[in-house]
């Protein structure tokens, strides 16, 4: 790895909080009632309970939602056998994509020993403490053993995802690409690089959709499994074939499918000409495949190729599965993971990939439409849809097939549960990157003398997210990035003190003078005006030389805001403009505004920040359910803010019914759906989450916003977002910290690639 890329890694892992998860409390616990509760006298009823009947623990307690990744580091990750401790960050990762794809808790557990008796005997120990075992990075041969022993002696969910993830998503992926090539399963001819667990697994699961064993060629480091040798253990023994083929080069002749997991660049592409018609290659190898994409796709055309990486279609990629599958096992208390809650699986990812993808998706994957065919076999990873459907299908073949404790008896309220779950996720931020990435705009970073501004822009220019533009001093630039050990080199840096002599600042003070005459803008005035870098910068936005730009850690949001108004102007479609926050809570995504720019708003501009924040909400595919609050609810004081408010609402329920908002409100009741609906039952709001939040003066809407980032209500946010502008220019604040400029560069981004297609489509029109 690069020494930058090494050290953003290890700088991820020990910023902050050192690792990855943590553990919170999800009770009440300040008063010493509270306490009393959680641990002694109180607790002692829950453990008289359990004793009394153990199903009472998913009752009383966390097991029911816990899960224990548990590994001794033997096989880690393509590391090999670095030890239990070594492992452990593996094993945090792996807990965290539990819980942001699924809402499921993790205890990460490194198991320091290697003899297979030994490890059984100390995971069945620990078992009781957890609704479901994730056994992790473990070798084989030992892993087909240790899961085996351990599925036999226990009552809860074990799967070795090693063996079994790639199996269920690769088997997915491969049923699809059958349907593509116009083939039947039982007809193929499968060629199998690599004989470790993850082969072993995919193959067995393959012929348990119908691939006949007698079709099957499985090759590991020294040849073909065949009949002849005998060097192979119990596991290679069985898929040992009838045959005088010995490499890899004489197996694949006439192969309908090969899948790969082994080793970089042992697939040629004349291996890949000497398949069958329309072959299917799988190259799973990571980090990098059997055969490049670039040489697969170029060694013919009909060709139908995945690999596990994401920087190219067909991704393998286990988290399509694991998650959802011990979700749906979790929530039906199954006593396993048994072949039918696999195939289940298998069968979902499959039928979902074949379905329209909705817009979300696409937009997350470059405002593209993603169909199903040779380039999209399988749904992307944050497709928001698997964890519905994958863990209602598994859910539902643990009852069929007799091993869930706990049926579900209400399928409506479960896919419901299942969609509010989703807010356990940061999946909103992914989204907005990888759209971002799809078309990298120009960014000008106006004030690039800050630490924070220049590693923002280092950060998304090395994530693919955009083109910065530097305004800097040159030499305090490169001092900065001496003192802080970073490379600016390859980014473009426009010279503050050149701007004096730069062409661009008589062209553009001729712009704004002459847009600006009747309000007595002389040109003199708007020359000097172009030696502010934020003028400049904006005029550079303006006139299409940036597509965006990031100010806001050294200038006063007063004056951005009066420089924004006067060159890049307001939208026809409001009088006014604000700023917005988004935050990423348990429950969703949550707008705020107006958290910047109008101190006390008048019922006008409260207007234009409701449409603008419905803007917002349809530029992130959401739809807004707004509630505009105040201290009082609807009326209980006629004076002051809350007359304010109801005022607003009411144009805006007469004046825009498309809108779902409603207000005046106390916060308790925007946020307390139930209280809300039972108190106030003629609110517009009845039955719906709230999911932005408009305030009546800056005061209370800046509070709040600091309420949110500083007390670990939102594990992420973004913001403040500049609404109502003509064209993305977007102000920080003076504490944002890198990752919050990286987040609004992506927002600024985003923002410029849709402008551009609006503007498109008006001059088409």
């Amino acid at each position: 790895m690069q020494k930058s890329a090494r050290d953003a890694a290890l700088q991820y892992h020990s910023q902050g909080k050192p690792g990855k998860i943590e553990v919170v409390p999800t009770k009440p616990h300040s008063t010493q009632n509270d306490l009393t509760l959680a641990y002694s006298p109180g607790v002692a009823e829950p453990c008289l309970e359990i004793e009394k009947d153990e199903s009472k623990a998913y009752e009383y307690t966390a097991k029911g939602n816990l899960v224990a990744v548990i590994s001794n580091g033997t096989a880690v990750l393509g590391l090999g056998d670095i030890g239990a401790l070594a492992g452990k960050p593996v094993m945090e990762g792996k807990g965290l994509l539990f819980k942001i794809f699924a809402g499921i808790d993790v205890f990460d557990i490194e198991v320091d020993e290697k003899d297979p008796e030994k490890f059984i005997q100390t995971v069945k120990a620990i078992s009781p403490t957890f609704g479901g075992i994730n056994l992790e990075d473990i070798k084989a041969p030992e892993c087909f053993e240790i899961e085996t022993r351990l599925k036999e002696a226990l009552d809860i969910p074990v799967m070795h995802d090693d063996q079994h993830g790639t199996a269920i998503i690769s088997s997915a992926a491969l049923l699809n690409a059958l349907e593509v090539a116009g083939k039947k399963i039982e007809d193929i001819h499968l060629v199998v690089n690599g004989a470790g667990a993850s082969a072993v697994s995919c193959t067995k699961l393959y012929m348990m959709l119908g691939v006949r064993k007698e079709n099957v060629l499985m090759v590991d480091s020294k040849g073909v499994l065949n009949t002849k040798r005998t060097d192979l253990n119990d596991q290679k023994k069985f898929f040992a074939a009838e045959t005088d083929r010995v490499t890899l080069a004489e197996a694949i002749v006439g192969a309908d499918v090969f899948l790969g997991l082994s080793k970089a660049d042992v697939l040629t592409q004349e291996m890949v000409r000497s398949m069958a018609e329309n072959p299917i290659v799988f190259a799973l190898a990571n980090p990098n495949p059997e055969i490049s994409y670039e040489d697969a796709k170029a060694s013919r055309p009909d060709l139908i190729f995945a690999t596990g990486r994401s920087d190219y279609p067909n991704q393998v990629n286990n988290v399509l599965g694991f998650p959802y599958i011990f979700r749906g096992a979790l929530d039906v208390q199954a006593t396993t993971i048994n072949e039918e809650m696999k195939l289940a699986a298998v069968r979902a990812i499959a039928e979902l990939g074949k379905e329209p993808v909705p817009e979300i998706v696409n937009s997350a994957y470059g405002l593209q439409y993603l169909f199903f065919g040779r380039e999209y076999l399988i749904p992307k990873p944050l497709d928001p849809r698997l964890l519905s459907r994958v863990s209602m299908a598994v859910a539902r073949a643990a009852m069929e097939s007799g091993v869930a404790k706990k049926p579900i008896l209400n399928w409506t309220i479960y896919e419901n549960k299942l969609t509010e779950m989703m807010g356990y996720s940061n999946k909103f931020i992914r989204r907005m990157t990888n759209l971002a990435k799809t078309d990298p705009q120009r960014v000008v970073f106006s004030e690039a003398n800050h630490i924070n501004m220049v590693k923002a822009a280092i950060i998304a220019k090395k994530e693919g997210i955009c083109q910065p533009i530097l305004l800097a001093n040159k030499q305090r630039l490169q001092a900065l990035a001496d003192e802080h050990n970073l490379d600016i080199s390859g980014l473009e840096v426009i010279q503050l003190r050149q701007i004096e002599e730069d062409p661009r600042r008589d062209r553009f003070a001729k712009i704004l003078a002459e847009r600006k005459s009747r309000q007595g803008e002389t040109y003199h005035e708007a020359f000097e005006k172009m030696n502010d870098r934020n003028y400049f910068g904006m005029m550079m936005v303006e006139t299409g030389e940036a597509d965006a730009m990031i100010t806001g850690v050294y200038s006063h949001y007063q004056d951005f805001a009066q420089v924004a108004e006067e060159v890049i102007g307001i939208s026809p479609k409001y009088k006014y403009f604000g700023a917005m926050h988004i935050f990423q809570t348990k429950k969703g995504v949550m707008i705020m505004g107006d958290t910047l720019i109008n101190r006390n708003p008048c019922g006008d501009v409260l207007v234009d920040m409701a449409r603008q924040a419905d803007d917002l909400a349809k530029f992130f595919n959401m739809k807004s359910v707004t509630a505009v609050v105040s201290f009082s609810n609807f009326g209980a004081d006629n004076d002051g803010a809350p007359r304010k408010v109801a005022d607003a609402v009411k144009y805006l329920h007469e004046n825009h019914p498309e809108l779902v908002i409603d207000g005046e409100m106390q916060m308790n009741f925007a946020l307390n759906k139930e209280m809300r609906d039972k108190m106030f039952p003629f609110s517009k709001l009845y039955g719906k989450d709230v999911n932005t939040i408009l305030f009546p003066d800056l005061t209370s809407a800046n509070i709040a916003s600091k309420i949110m980032l500083e007390s670990g209500i939102s594990s992420e946010s973004v913001g403040p977002i500049q609404t109502g502008l003509n064209k993305p220019v977007h102000f920080t604040d003076i504490e944002s910290s890198v990752r919050d400029i990286v987040n609004l560069t992506t927002v600024a981004v985003i923002d410029a690639i849709v402008h551009k297609k609006i503007e498109g489509k008006e001059r088409n029109i």
